[in-house]
C-alpha cells in the first residue's frame, strides 16, 4: 500500500457519521402506570381502614397491658369480672370467686362438672338439672365446714350418716325396707316414740339384750293377735310396785254347780274341772293355788317357802 492510499483510508475512517442514533424509553407509561397508581392507592386505603378498625377494637374491647375487658392476667392466674359466657369447653385447674361475692354457674339446661383421669376416662360427674341433682362417682361425701367431719357418705357398700342427730320431719316418719342397725333410738323432747308395723310383725334383736326405757312416760306394747315374751337362756324380770293384769276372765267353783252338772248329765264321763288361783310370792315367784270360797294367796306362806 502506497502512502497516498494509507492517507485516504485513514481519512475515510475518521470522517464523522451523519446517521442519528436511536433512543429507547425506560419505565411504565400509559394504562399500566395508571393501574399501578390505582393499586398503590387501594393498598394505602386498606391499610388506613385496618389501622382504624384495630384501634377501634382495642378501644371497645378495653385492651390493656394486663388483659382485655373484664379479663385480667395476674401472677396467680386469670381474673374475670362480671358475667361471662363460654361457648366452648373451659379447662381450668381451680375456680375461685371474690371474697365478698358467691360463685354462680348458670345454664339454660343444666350444669355438668366432669372429672377425668390421665387417660381421659370419666371418673366423676355432677349434674345439676331442672328436675334433679345427680352425682356419679365411686364415693360421695359431705363434710362439715369447720371440723371436716364426714356428715354423709355413700358408696356401693353402705351409706354412713355422721351427724350427731338424724331428724326426719315427714308425717309418715322413716320407712325402711329391710333391717335397721342402731345403738340408740330416741324421740324429740316432749314427744312420743312409736315403733309400728301395721301389717307385719315387729322384731327387735340384740346379742346382749334389748332395753326399752320410758323415763317420764308410759310404755305401751299393742298387738292384734298374740304378744310373746321369750327368754331362751335367762329370765323375764318384771320390776314394778304394782303388776296388774286386767281384763282376765274370773271363774268360780262350787259343789252345787258340780252336783247339778252331774245330775243333769249322769251318763257324761267328762272329768271334773278344778279352778286355780295365780298367786305371787314376795320374791316374785308365781304359783297356783286351788280356788275356794276365800282367797288362799295371803295364807299360803308355806308354799312360798318351797316354791
Amino acid at each position: 500500500m502506497t502512502r497516498e492510499q494509507y492517507i485516504l483510508a485513514t481519512q475515510q475512517n475518521s470522517l464523522p457519521r451523519t446517521e442519528h442514533p436511536q433512543f429507547y424509553p425506560v419505565g411504565i407509561y400509559g394504562w399500566r402506570k395508571r393501574c399501578l397508581y390505582f393499586f398503590v392507592l387501594l393498598l394505602l386505603v386498606t391499610m388506613i381502614v385496618n389501622l382504624a378498625m384495630t384501634i377501634w377494637i382495642l378501644k371497645v374491647m378495653n385492651f390493656t397491658v394486663d388483659g382485655m375487658g373484664n379479663l385480667r392476667v395476674t401472677k396467680k392466674g386469670i381474673r374475670l369480672e362480671g358475667i361471662s359466657e363460654f361457648l366452648l369447653p373451659l379447662y381450668v385447674k381451680e375456680i375461685h370467686s371474690r371474697k365478698d361475692s358467691p360463685l354462680v354457674l348458670q345454664s339454660d339446661r343444666n350444669v355438668t362438672v366432669n372429672a377425668r383421669n390421665h387417660m381421659g376416662q370419666l371418673t366423676g360427674q355432677l349434674t345439676v338439672g331442672a328436675d334433679a341433682v345427680e352425682a356419679q362417682c365411686k364415693r360421695f361425701e359431705v363434710r362439715a365446714s369447720d371440723s371436716g367431719k364426714v356428715l354423709f357418705s355413700a358408696d356401693e357398700d353402705e351409706i354412713v350418716i355422721g351427724a350427731d342427730r338424724l331428724k326426719v320431719t315427714g308425717t309418715e316418719g322413716a320407712v325402711f325396707g329391710h333391717s335397721v342397725e342402731t345403738p340408740h333410738i330416741r324421740a324429740e323432747p316432749s314427744q312420743d316414740l312409736k315403733l309400728e308395723s301395721p301389717t307385719r310383725s315387729l322384731v327387735m334383736e340384740a346379742p346382749r339384750g334389748v332395753q326399752v326405757s320410758a323415763a317420764a312416760g308410759d310404755l305401751k306394747a299393742t298387738c292384734r293377735k298374740e304378744l310373746h315374751l321369750q327368754s331362751t337362756e335367762g329370765e323375764i324380770f318384771l320390776d314394778a310396785d304394782t303388776i296388774r293384769l286386767g281384763n282376765l276372765p274370773v271363774g268360780s267353783f262350787s259343789s252345787s254347780s258340780s252336783s247339778s252338772f252331774s245330775s243333769s248329765s249322769p251318763s257324761s264321763s267328762a272329768p271334773r274341772q278344778t279352778i286355780y288361783e295365780l298367786c305371787a310370792c314376795p320374791n316374785g315367784k308365781l304359783y297356783l293355788s286351788p280356788a275356794g270360797a276365800g282367797s288362799t294367796c295371803q295364807s299360803s306362806s308355806n308354799i312360798c317357802l318351797w316354791s
